[in-house]
Order: C-alpha cells, then structure tokens, then sequence
C-alpha cells in the first residue's frame, strides 16, 4: 500500500480535526501518502480539487480547533449505485488504496456499502471504458478502517465516540448555570439535549449535574400517568427545600407507546399541576461547537494511530473495521458487526422492546441509568422493617480532587437510599483521630454534584504511633461497620496503615475501602482516578491560551505541571497540545537531551516555525528544573526565539470536577456502597481499593497493594499509560522530511561558528 484518504462525514464532532492530524502524521511516518478528500462522500464524488494532497504541516495546529478543517457534507448522490461509481472512479483515478472515514453510523453504513460494492464498481468502470481492465487487479480491495465521529455515543465498538465528552462538558457547564439561575428564583427548567435515538447525553448529563429528572428513549416512563409520578417527585423536592427543579429530555424522547415527548409539553405539564415558573433551554448546535476537551483530543489521536497500525495489516483485506475503545484499550471490530448491533438497538425502541434496547447499551448504561433513577429521588426509601442499618463512615484523604464531593454525595445518597446510617468525617484523617464524626442525611449533600475541592474537608496527613489508638477508639464509639476513603497516595497509605494493625487493633477488621481521587493519577487498582481529567482538562486551556501568546511573537514556552513523580499529566496533556517535548521523571532527562531540543528548536525558528511548546512533569529531574531549561533555552535561542516559563501550579487541583470525573465519581461510589453490604455480612470481609481496569469497575485486595507499589516515588510499579509515549512522540516531531535534514546538519554546522551546547558535546 503506498496512498490512503481521509474524509469526515455526517454531523462534525469536537476531536474530528485531531483524528484527521493523527491519521496523516503516522501515515507519513509509515511512509503512506496521505490524501485529504474535502466535503466527505461529497468530495468523493466530485473528485478534483476536492481530492489533494495532505502534508505533515497542513494538520499542524488543528489539534485544538472544534469542527473538521477539511469539511463536511450530506452527500444525497453517493446513496445511489452511480454516486458510488463515480467516486469508485475518482479513487483509483488519485492512486487511493484506502480509506479511513471519520464519522458517524449513517457514514459508515456508506463504507461498508462502498466496500462490498467495490469489485463490481470497477468491473462497470471497465465495462465502459473509463477504467483499463488492469486497474481490477491493481486495486482489488478497498481497505476501510472507520472512526466514530458523532457526539450522540450511539455506535457498537467502543465506549466513548468522538466528540460525546465534549458534547457532555457543553451541556453540564450550561446545566450547572442554569441551576443557579434556576435556584435564585425558585423556577423549574426543562433542558432539551441532543443525541437523536441516543439518550446517553441525556442520561449521563443528568447523573453528571444532578438533575430531578430525565426522560430517555431506551426507557421511557413505565406508567400510563407518567406526568403525574414526575411532579409528585418534583413537588415532593420543593417541601423538603430544594430550590430548582431540572428536567433534561433527550430529542428523542418518548413515553411507552412510541409518541414523542417535547421539552414544550414537558414544560407545559409542569407550569398546569404544578403551578410553578417554567422555562425551556434547547441547547441545539453549541453541543457540537468550541474546541474539544482533553479525553477526545487524546482518544481521537490514540484511534486515528492505531487506524494506520490496522490499514497495514491483514485484517483490513476483507472486511472493514471499526477503531474504539473499550476501558483505555484500543480496539478493532468488524463493521459490519458493529452496524447490526447499533441498528438492533434502533429496532428494539422502535418496537417498544425497551429491556432489549437497554441490554444492547450495555451495562454502564444501564447501571447508571439505575443510579440516576435513585438520584432523582426527592427523599429516599425508608428502611425496611427488620434491616440491620450499617453504620459506614465516608472521609476524604490526601489533596483535594476536583470530584471529590461528587463521590461523597453519591455514597451518602445511594447508602441513606438502602437504609443505612452514614457518616461524614471531617478534615481527612485529623479527623478521624479527633473523632471529628457526625451524621450526614440526604439533603446535606445537595448540590455537592458540580463543586470542586472537598466540603468534608482533606489533608495530607499519614496516622503514625498512638495515632491508630485513637482511630480505633473512634470507630468503636461510634460503632462503624466500614470505612470508604476517597482520596490519594496520603489517604491510601493511611488505610493500609490501619489493615496492617488489625491483629492489635479489633476494631480495623471491617471492611476499608480506598476510591482513587486525585489528579496525579499514580494510584494502585485504577487506571484512572477521580479528578485526573478535570486536571487535564485545566492544563490544556490554559496551554491553549499560551500558545496563542506565544504565536505573536515568536516564543518557546517550558510549561510546568504537576503529578509529583508521576508523569500522566505531563504526557497527557502533551499530546493533547501538540507538545513537541515532554519531560517525565519516568523517562528522566540528560544533558544530551536537552542538546537535541535546543538544536531542533533552533533548526525550526530558522525554517519559519512561530511557537515552541515544551510540557515539564514537576519531578522530571531535580538538577534540570524549570528554570533551569528556560535559561538554557533562552540563551541558545539568541535572536531566533524567546522563552517564556509557565508554573501552573493549584489551578490544576481547583475548578468544578469536569463530566467525566462526575460519572466516574458517581459510578465508583455506587459500586462501594454495595461492595461493603457485601463484606460486612460476610465471614471475612475484605478490604478492598476500587478502581476502572480495562473499561470494568473491579476491587483489588488491600494484601495485595502493597507489592504494587513504587513507595519511593508514590507511584505504581506498572502504569499502563507509558505505553503511549511512542504515539506521543510521532505526533510531536518535525515531519519525516525535516526529521531527514535535521539529521544532516553536518555540512551546515561547518559552515556557522558552534554554539555554546555543541561546545559543550564536543
């Protein structure tokens, strides 16, 4: 294979234009001519101009753009077989051996179409002399690879489409300011979002902000008088205090029978039995717009990476493929699988099969959607007769985390729901030694959904000596039954220091469980910890708006972020920037390292280059700081470029928790709560730290963590995330040609005196 095309297709989606750079620049590392085909199936059709040539430097600072740079059309012509052929044509015409298409169902279902098609296409080509008959051997196959692009996250294959996150970080931000409007007057809002048959944006929204209600298509309302359950719940909420109501409805609602339900009606209903001051949001196309957030700007550089990885191989020969991602592991499956699945889910609501619909979402979907169905409750379940009421204590430990406060609620709420007594330790583990312990009941932790920082309070502060004394003595007093400690490496070491006191102290034997929340992400048992992604999210916004400083005026910029020794954010937020370096303390950094950066900096200056990015792990190296690779640069840049340092510091810890650490934040919570009515009936309860592995919710044994553990440098002995430090670093450097006359310099380095770091390699 020696040419591909890109396209996108259908509706944009925030992350199109970083796919598009992450399929181009690996294609040309691969030595893969790149075809860039404008308009979509559009472009494909009309051929000519609309099919050109892409280089490494026409995706260069799109990354951060919203939309697609290379368009987008409805493309009427190419649902017919003569469309079709035309575009067969205008494929082989430009050499094009294969495609990988960005975009939604409707897109695909046209690849796989043009894919079975193919040979007869050319066949009719031949027939009618536009093609010779050589051109059927030469491109027998058309391979296909397909990237989800929609923000509706309505396809089979993978967990997470392209654009859905930001889509999500769109609606909660506009939820979140509505509700404090909302609150000032007392007032009730019905929030239409989009998703057509999809209620993933409206159902994760809801958990996400805290909304009273949300009316979805895979499980509409089970009773005929569904208005009336609705505002009795509503109403309920307004006697006990709450101030706002929110009722987010899907486009695509609808009630049992298949009539649709409006965000109109919805409001109307609400304005005649309740009485109450109503007002209709439809959020429409801002869900699409603004630039993408960090997790789609990584996933569609991770999905549009391993798109090439697949073009190469042999899986491509006969059956298209879909590129997703399951958990954070990459996968491929058959199109033409994953089309069935995703209209079986079309045709189960269309015939009112609503249990088959939600089975075919899949379990997240269906466990959150039960988690919502208990968080919209005004009050919760009394307890049932007989119960025996656990008395479980909720604490924060470590830094503070952007979703801490999410966690909190969502086991104070789910836990009060199943009867239980649950209890809120303040100032982290102080606390919990100054028997700083109180009741918490269901309206306590109202609007605790959206706040950042910790309301419970958190330190970093590691119980030692007599310290496990008074802990111990505290949990007898007031009688708890188990422990669920949200929190970091602090709040971890603190909990397996009081599963390693067990046999002195009775009172640890109950069930201890640890859910990761802080944003350096270097915790056992999870891939991803609460508040990593709201961390992210702050570096890449504040990274985006440097860049356009630096842009004016011909400037290199070492950015600093946290992690302490851990480099998640560091590597993170360096491929969602387009970083052209990042410094881990994982890797390390040399002398002979940073002589190469300032030579390929130099060597891009002088060729035109406007800004120079250099992403910094706080850890990286204790001799080569900040400061120090400012100077450095600084002084080797001479008249070529300035450079500028940027510490971000507490930013990255501050701020509302973004939608992705609210769910997860949320769904972990749900998964503790039951864990521990399962331990402590149990006759050896275990203790336990949660976390998501591989896209599944699991619990890893506290006697296990330990040897887990890189205690030297409070991190994991195995973090999985190093793995894509390669594609990282592809997308960072020079093209393959620059990379090639960087790399013979000899002749040129003759000719201009040395600089003072060629001196000192000499």
């Amino acid at each position: 294979m020696k040419r591909i095309g890109v396209l996108t297709s259908g509706g944009d989606a925030q992350g199109m234009n970083a796919a598009v750079r992450s399929v181009v620049r690996v294609a040309l590392e691969n030595n893969l001519e790149t075809y860039a085909i404008y308009e979509g199936y559009q472009g494909m059709v009309d051929g000519g101009s609309r099919i050109r040539p892409f280089g490494w430097n026409d995706v260069g600072g799109i990354l951060q753009q919203g939309g697609t740079s290379i368009g987008s059309a409805r493309c009427q012509e190419f649902r017919e077989r003569n469309g079709r052929r035309r575009a067969a044509f205008n494929l082989v015409q430009h050499g094009i051996e294969g495609l990988v298409i960005i975009g939604g169902d409707g897109s695909l279902t046209g690849a796989h179409i043009l894919q079975k098609e193919w040979r007869s296409l050319l066949q009719e080509l031949v027939d009618e002399g536009q093609l010779g008959p050589e051109a059927i051997i030469q491109y027998q196959s058309l391979k296909i690879i397909g990237l989800v692009g929609s923000i509706d996250n309505d396809m089979y294959g993978t967990d997470m489409t392209i654009g859905a996150d930001t889509a999500l970080h769109r609606i909660v931000d506009a939820v979140d300011a509505i509700a404090s409007t909302a609150a000032s007057h007392q007032r009730s809002f019905v929030v239409e979002v989009m998703g057509r048959r999809c209620g993933y944006l409206a159902l994760m929204s809801a958990l996400a902000t805290g909304a009273d209600w949300v009316l979805i298509p895979e499980a509409p309302p089970n009773v005929d008088n569904w208005e009336d359950k609705m505002c009795s719940v509503l109403a309920k909420g307004r006697e006990v205090g709450r101030r706002d109501s929110i009722v987010i409805v899907a486009e695509g609602a609808q009630d049992r029978y298949g009539k649709p339900i409006t965000s109109q009606y919805v409001k109307e209903v609400l304005e005649d039995r309740l009485g109450e001051d109503t007002r209709v949001t439809v959020l429409g196309h801002v869900q699409r717009g603004g630039s993408p957030s960090a997790f789609d700007r990584n996933l569609s550089t991770l999905l549009g990476a391993d798109a090439i990885e697949a073009m190469l191989s042999d899986e491509t020969q006969t059956e298209p493929l879909v590129i997703g991602i399951q958990g954070n592991v990459i996968t491929r499956t058959p199109l033409s699988h994953c089309l069935e699945k995703t209209w079986g889910v079309a045709e189960a609501i269309k015939a009112q099969n609503y249990d088959l619909a939600m089975n075919l979402r899949g379990r997240s979907f269906r466990d959150s959607f039960q988690i919502v169905r208990t968080m919209v409750r005004a009050v919760p379940h009394d307890p049932k007769p007989g119960q025996r009421r656990l008395r479980v204590a909720v604490m924060n430990g470590g830094g503070p985390s952007p979703g801490m406060n999410t966690a909190v609620r969502a086991a104070i709420r789910l836990g009060v729901d199943k009867g239980h007594i649950m209890l809120g330790v303040k100032n982290g583990f102080r606390g919990l030694i100054d028997g700083d312990i109180s009741e918490l009941n269901w309206m306590q932790v109202g609007g605790w959904a959206h706040r950042g920082g910790s309301e419970l309070g958190t330190n970093r502060y590691i119980p030692h000596n007599g310290d496990f004394y008074a802990i111990a003595r505290n949990l007898e007093e007031h009688q708890i039954d188990a422990l669920l400690m949200i929190g970091g490496w602090a709040g971890y070491q603190s909990v397996l220091g009081m599963y390693e006191q067990r046999k002195i102290f009775p009172a640890f034997n109950i069930p201890l469980i640890c859910l990761p929340a802080t944003i350096n992400n270097n915790l056992p048992g999870a891939e991803l910890s609460v508040g990593a992604d709201t961390a992210l999210n702050s570096i890449i916004q504040a990274v985006d708006k440097i860049k356009q400083s630096a842009v004016a005026s011909k400037r290199t910029f070492v950015v600093q972020v946290m992690g302490h020794y851990c480099g998640y954010l560091a590597l993170m937020s360096a491929m969602a920037t387009g970083a052209e370096r990042v410094y881990m303390h994982e890797e390390g950094v040399t002398l002979q390292d940073l002589v190469e950066d300032v030579q390929q900096l130099q060597d891009g200056f002088k060729k035109g280059k406007r800004v120079g990015l250099m992403i910094r792990n706080e850890m990286a190296n204790e001799i080569y700081s900040t400061s120090f690779m400012s100077a450095l640069f600084e002084e080797e840049g001479g008249d070529l470029f300035d450079v500028r340092q940027a510490i971000l510091g507490h930013l990255q810890q501050g701020g509302d928790p973004s939608p992705f650490d609210r769910i997860l934040a949320t769904r972990l919570a749900a998964k503790s709560i039951d864990f521990i009515e399962d331990q402590v009936i149990s006759d050896e309860p275990i203790s336990a730290c949660i976390g998501l592995l591989k896209g599944e919710i699991k619990f890893t044994d506290l006697e296990d963590v330990p040897r887990m553990l890189d205690l030297e440098h409070s991190r994991p002995k195995k973090q999985w995330w190093l793995k894509l430090r390669e594609v990282a670093g592809i997308l960072a450097q020079p093209g393959p040609q620059s990379r090639k006359e960087y790399n013979n310099l000899d002749d040129e380095k003759q000719k201009r005196p040395k600089t003072r770091m060629e001196t000192i390699d000499d």
